[in-house]
């Protein structure tokens, strides 16, 4: 067998054999097969698409070209949720704490940030002294007597991904979605957790622009899992605004500290409705159960004394979680304001990512340095009504490009005189018994 068997293959719409999409996947990581004819395979994919069973062939080869954590000491449970990505996108830190009250294990292993989407192990390495790059022990140890733990992945998680997504990115071949159902599935099943729940978000803050193509991507994925054995469920939500009112490192864990003392805003609702079909998931709860208990966990204020107790084991100064006043702020300019009087009808939330990026809050290349300090609140959601003059968001800032963050800021979002259509949180649920549209 060599490469060019396998590309003229694919490019004739045939099916690829086990055995060849191990020969790829395999001489690829290992350096046999070179950058000029993998590219070549790959856009073949893109034009031609793959079969289901040639996607999870790809995904279990992608899967075991490095490490696969092994969860089986944790004594019970292990849970875990993927978010595609998007702006104000914190659920992982509330979903956590919430997540152990209820009695099942968080051992999560997440991502930095780049351009706009906002990393979640950023934002935690807001907190003064967090650290999320705990020895496998240390990490393992926080999980069992804390319930839950959040760190960087590790190098060796699936680096077959690694090497195709960098080439991907460089070659016209992100936007597949056999490639993207490789790339999120090979981490995500790497990661031994017991029970997934994908969160797959469309919009003008996402990667796919509309909740059908959203929709097809959830469910080649489910079938992913749910053939790899794991309990496995996707909602399908929407992203046409920033999922938090705070956009911003530090900002995003003041605004996870309000969703944890109750505050009920989209941000609270999409963590409940993630929470609520997790826990289902489990086995362990039905939807009203699990709705029950997500309440107590909040209601009681266990969910962020076990924020608090999380990141006091991961070295953090818990006194931030209790008293977030502490975090270090940049400057307030509230000079982005209503043009007219309206309602607001459409944002570019990818903007409002940007803006926070231009302001020193993201990186737009690895390694670049980022601001905790800066970053924006929300003053407004779609369909808001507001007078001229009223302040749509506020800038924290400590004069890096601020001019122009506002400026993108005011044109992404919108005006006008008509109120829109109400917007709700999630589209659908798909798990294997199939789709609920909501």
């Amino acid at each position: 067998m060599t490469i060019l068997d396998v590309i003229e293959k694919k490019k004739t719409r045939q099916e690829l054999t086990t055995e060849e999409i191990n020969f790829f996947v395999g001489g690829y990581t290992d350096g046999t097969i070179p950058d000029y004819q993998i590219s070549s395979l790959l856009m073949a994919i893109l034009l031609n698409g793959m079969s289901d069973r040639e996607i999870f062939d790809m995904t279990n080869a992608m899967l075991h070209s490095g490490d696969v954590v092994d969860m089986s000491h944790i004594p019970g449970m292990v849970v875990d949720k993927h978010s595609t990505g998007g702006i104000g996108d914190s659920t992982t830190l509330a979903l956590a704490p919430i997540l152990a009250c209820c009695g099942v294990y968080v051992a999560k292993m997440s991502g930095r940030g780049l351009g706009f989407t906002g990393g979640t192990i950023d934002k935690l390495e807001s907190i003064p002294g967090f650290d999320t790059a705990l020895s496998e022990e240390e990490f393992f140890d926080v999980v069992k007597s804390v319930g839950c733990a959040v760190i960087g992945q590790t190098a060796n998680l699936a680096p077959a991904d690694k090497k195709l997504y960098a080439l991907r990115d460089v070659t016209g071949t992100v936007n597949s979605i056999p490639l993207i159902c490789g790339s999120i599935m090979s981490k995500k099943l790497a990661s031994g957790a017991d029970t997934i729940l994908l969160d797959v978000k469309y919009g003008s803050g996402a990667f796919m622009p509309d909740p059908e193509s959203a929709l097809e991507l959830a469910s080649k994925m489910v079938a992913i899992g749910t053939r790899a054995g794991k309990r496995i469920g996707a909602l399908i939500t929407d992203m046409e605004q920033p999922l938090s009112d705070h956009v911003g490192n530090a900002l995003e864990i003041v605004g996870i500290i309000d969703v944890l003392n109750g505050k009920q805003n989209r941000l609270y609702n999409e963590i409940k409705e993630v929470a609520v079909k997790l826990l289902a998931l489990t086995g362990k709860y039905d939807e009203q159960t699990a709705e029950a208990a997500f309440q107590r966990a909040i209601d009681s204020g266990e969910a962020l004394a076990k924020f608090a107790q999380m990141v006091h084991a991961q070295h953090g100064d818990e006194n931030y979680i209790l008293h977030p006043e502490l975090f270090t702020l940049g400057k307030i300019d509230d000079t982005v304001v209503a043009p007219c009087d309206g309602y607001v009808t459409h944002m570019v939330a990818a903007d409002i990512g940007r803006a926070v990026t231009l302001l020193g809050g993201g990186r737009m290349q690895k390694g670049e340095p980022i601001d905790f300090s800066v970053g924006v609140v929300m003053q407004c959601q779609l369909g808001s009504k507001v007078k001229k003059g009223d302040v749509l968001c506020r800038v924290y800032h400590n004069g890096k490009n601020l001019n122009e963050a506002k400026n993108l800021l005011r044109s992404a979002i919108d005006v006008t005189a008509q109120p829109c259509a109400p917007h709700k949180i999630a589209y659908a649920y798909v798990d294997k018994n199939g789709v609920i549209k909501y």
